[in-house]
């Protein structure tokens, strides 16, 4: 069981560190399962910053059936365990995960953005935990604005190479001009060893610095949703697409997609 000042801190700020919570030898495991990943990407995989006819920012998601290493951590750790406390849900379901690399040299900022307008679901049940499978100086982590995940609006998502998706949704608007006022917000960021993780609502705000130091920053991000979790189609583009999918608006997620992972 986590801290209860754990579980309180990311129900009312929509984010949490959490210190020296994936054991080392879970980490291990993931590196080797991000190696496979890329060697043999999905049809997903995409390149937002090239060096020299280098990748040096690039990311993959939905591998988690076909990458032995990523199964094994989501069924076989205590990471359903830990959404389900940070959640206070009962169910888990597994949403999907996402690796991402920013190589040595990788510069492109990730654009302030918020999780909820990619997705096929609504409900405040929902995380994301972001772990670092190398050590990131704060000036190439992530950044949150705290208590974002209250403001009870769904913004437009944002393509990553900087431009935003097509959407005829009317909930959504356009995400603030956070990092010209800077001041108007509550920011945070997190200096992370490995073995530590960053949990996340999906309707907090956040953005992320380019790799400045002289290490690889690559990240395994896995998202659970909860008890209120519903499916919802949205009125455009969607991240992931999940093609396969045959729910319908308001459905439970439970499906050979969204594995049930823990249901009590």
């Amino acid at each position: 069981m986590l801290d209860k000042n754990i579980v309180e801190e990311y129900q009312k700020n929509g984010v949490v560190f959490l210190k020296n919570i994936i054991d080392k030898s879970w980490i291990k495991e993931l590196k080797i399962g991000v190696e496979k990943n890329f060697k043999n990407p999905s049809e997903y995989k995409c390149v937002y910053e090239t060096n020299k006819d280098q990748e040096v920012f690039y990311d993959d998601y939905c591998n988690w059936s076909r990458i032995e290493e990523y199964k094994n951590f989501i069924y076989n750790s205590n990471i359903a365990n830990i959404s389900s406390n940070l959640m206070k849900s009962k169910k888990v379901n597994l949403f999907h995960e996402h690796v991402l690399v920013k190589e040595k040299g990788s510069k492109k900022r990730t654009p302030w953005h918020q999780d909820q307008g990619y997705y096929c679901v609504n409900g405040s049940d929902n995380v994301s935990i972001w772990i670092p499978l190398d050590r990131v100086e704060k000036n190439s982590s992530m950044e949150f604005v705290i208590g974002s995940h209250k403001w009870n609006k769904i913004f437009l998502p944002t393509k990553f190479k900087g431009f935003d998706y097509e959407h005829k949704d009317q909930e959504f608007e356009k995400i603030p001009d956070i990092e010209n006022n800077r001041n108007n917000y509550e920011i945070i960021s997190y200096e992370c060893e490995i073995g530590d993780a960053i949990a996340f609502n999906y309707a907090t705000i956040h953005a992320a610095y380019g790799n400045n130091s002289d290490n690889r920053r690559r990240a395994f991000s896995i998202r659970f949703t909860g008890d209120n979790a519903r499916y919802v189609k949205r009125k455009g583009e969607m991240s992931p697409p999940f093609p396969e999918i045959k729910l319908k608006n308001d459905d439970i997620l439970d499906s050979d997609t969204f594995p049930v992972l823990i249901s009590s």
